[in-house]
């Protein structure tokens, strides 16, 4: 595999484990956010691993071990939703978290989607 696909692998870990944690903040902070972070994450999930598959597919993986190690890193969002779900138990965590995760979704949108919009190229 190429160093493309593990390092697709590392960041798709990472960026499913910041949705579960933003999933399970939002219903943690009972303000009624819970799910509509749900479905906006879930939406845009299915193009990401759309791309993710066939970035594993050509730095060298097999459908079948590209598809294995996409359900793989589907695991950290569920780490990362029972870790918003406990920070329900020290007051405000999850708000702390909804915050970082909000952050880092301006953040990409900032740095990648934006520039890509306004030079014409989106």
């Amino acid at each position: 595999m190429k160093a493309s696909g593990y390092l697709n692998i590392v960041v798709d870990v990472l960026h499913n484990l910041t949705d579960g944690i933003a999933i399970g903040a939002s219903f943690a902070s009972g303000q009624g956010v819970g799910l509509a972070t749900t479905l906006s994450v879930f939406l845009h999930e299915v193009p990401h691993e759309i791309g993710d598959f066939a970035i594993l597919v050509q730095s060298g993986l097999s459908v079948r071990n590209a598809f294995f190690m996409q359900f793989f890193t589907a695991i950290a969002a569920f780490l990362g939703t029972f870790l918003g779900l406990v920070a329900k138990r020290q007051e405000g965590l999850e708000r702390v978290l909804l915050a970082l995760t909000t952050g880092g979704f301006l953040y990409v949108a900032c740095v990648s989607v934006l520039p890509e919009l306004l030079s014409g190229g989106g």
